[in-house]
């Protein structure tokens, strides 16, 4: 029997398989496109994603494809210097599209021994106690333990299930697409700031080789979204807000994309789980989708495996809702927000006055860009010191960086006392003693996403955190 079925190969169902088979756990995934996507809806890599990626020894093989951008103007393009202080060693926006990202997960997902079936489209699924019954649209049958819906926000999965989605329809549309334009760069360049002064859903980004990246307001919310856009649709809307359609021609693709926000109601229904757009979609203000779903696949994968495995506590694999459901919810919120913020309308270009002079305070504009990059995500653990519950930031310990330690996805015990001890979970949590003067606390024990769990000296405290994070001890 397959261990896990996942519906969706785009970078949230790839990083997912890949954080599975690092614990053994034989993982199928199916993609129903028979081609890699063209479409390029991503643009790049946020702080916490750059740190997953580092974490797992997949960062160099991004930023030798990607370029390093500064983290300022972030929050709803509001033009504003990177905060000092960010709680990060990757304080920077790696910018990749995300056909190059979709393909560096895929090779490595395939590289550590995931099946990827391209072509298999889910069309009904039943599970009992013993597993899932996944049915494609050839009719093929696929038995699993577990099946997660990592299938987009028009999922089959989370239909199938009956998992309610509500939210917000989309209330504008824009045009996005890859176009030849025929007209100087100089032009192009001055008339985008001269739009771009009153319309911030406004652009023209050179690719190289006379094409150009398009996105403009359209002038309609498509009832069909199915049907993608026209050129004519782009040459008519671009003559609309710039006064001219810039001689565009020869589109290499195009598309659509709304406002809508909606977030699943549950994450996990008995042996079915949904993550990335499955579970939640929102406008792209701020480029979080992409990597708000690469960070579901990170909380999820080790606790999906424990399950597997067969030594998950009460509760875990419940924990992926919990932990990740408000995190969604939060980005729907701020990026609700920074549409409002983007409207040329009288009364939300007040409020972005206002904001904007309250970015001047250092820790208004850093409070709003670790919301964008997530690595202000602190997870509800408790009671307790401040890191618990929070990404731990890389730092130099005696046998490395710390994220270079975390490459199997394994728990890990930083022991600067020399007391304390994990013996009885070793083999799901690794002990450093010698940790030189990189941790300012005597102890912590990292999860294998990165996240905090229990910070002190105290060992008996310890082993009740091991036990409720790692389930029970061997010895």
């Amino acid at each position: 029997m397959i261990d896990v079925v996942i519906a969706g190969g785009g970078p949230t169902g790839l990083m997912l398989a890949s954080e599975l088979r690092l614990h053994d756990v034989r993982v199928v995934v199916l993609e129903r496109d028979a081609e890699p996507t063209r479409f390029v809806r991503s643009l790049g890599l946020h702080a916490r994603s750059i740190e997953i990626m580092d974490q797992r020894g997949l960062l160099e093989r991004f930023l030798a494809l990607g370029t390093r951008h500064p983290l300022g103007g972030y929050f709803a393009a509001i033009p504003k210097p990177p905060p000092g202080g960010l709680d990060s060693a990757h304080a920077y926006v790696l910018g990749i599209p995300q056909t190059t990202t979709d393909r560096l997960l895929e090779e490595h997902a395939v590289e550590v021994g995931v099946e990827v079936r391209r072509g298999c489209a889910v069309v009904g699924l039943s599970q009992d106690d013993g597993g899932v019954t996944v049915e494609l649209a050839d009719g093929t049958r696929l038995t699993s333990r577990f099946l997660v819906g990592c299938d987009g926000g028009r999922s089959t999965v989370r239909r199938l299930l009956g998992v309610d989605f509500p939210g917000e329809p989309s209330r504008v549309d824009s045009l996005l697409g890859e176009m030849e334009v025929g007209v100087p760069p100089q032009t192009v360049a001055d008339v985008v700031a001269e739009v771009r002064r009153t319309h911030l859903r406004f652009g023209l980004g050179p690719l190289g080789d006379g094409v150009y990246r398009v996105l403009v307001p359209a002038d309609t919310v498509a009832e069909d979204r199915d049907v993608p856009p026209t050129i004519e649709d782009f040459q008519q809307q671009l003559r609309a807000y710039a006064g001219t359609d810039f001689g565009v021609h020869s589109p290499r693709w195009l598309s659509r994309f709304g406002d809508a926000t909606r977030l699943a109601e549950r994450y996990r229904v008995g042996r079915v789980l949904l993550a990335g757009d499955a579970a939640h979609i929102h406008p792209p203000t701020g480029g979080q989708g992409l990597n708000l779903g690469i960070q579901d696949a990170v909380n999820l994968g080790w606790k999906l495996a424990a399950e597997v495995a067969g030594w998950a506590p009460d509760g875990l694999l419940d924990s992926y809702h919990a932990e990740r459901h408000p995190v969604a919810a939060d980005v729907l919120v701020n990026t609700r927000a920074q549409m409002f913020l983007l409207s040329p309308d009288p009364g939300p270009q007040a409020v972005r006055h206002l904001l904007s002079e309250l970015m001047d305070f250092e820790d208004v504009n850093r409070y709003l860009i670790e919301k964008v990059t997530a690595i202000g995500v602190r997870y509800d653990f408790g009671t307790g010191h401040e890191l618990l519950g929070r990404h731990l930031r890389d730092v130099r310990l005696t046998r490395g960086r710390l994220y270079e330690l975390m490459r199997a996805g394994r728990g890990l015990l930083l022991d600067a006392t020399g007391r304390l001890s994990a013996a009885g979970w070793a083999d799901r949590v690794d002990h450093l003693v010698d940790v030189g003067d990189g941790l300012d606390v005597p102890g912590v024990l990292l999860r294998p996403d990165g996240h905090v769990a229990w910070v002190g000296d105290d060992q008996g405290d310890l082993v009740g955190q091991l036990r409720r994070w790692f389930g029970a001890s061997a010895a």
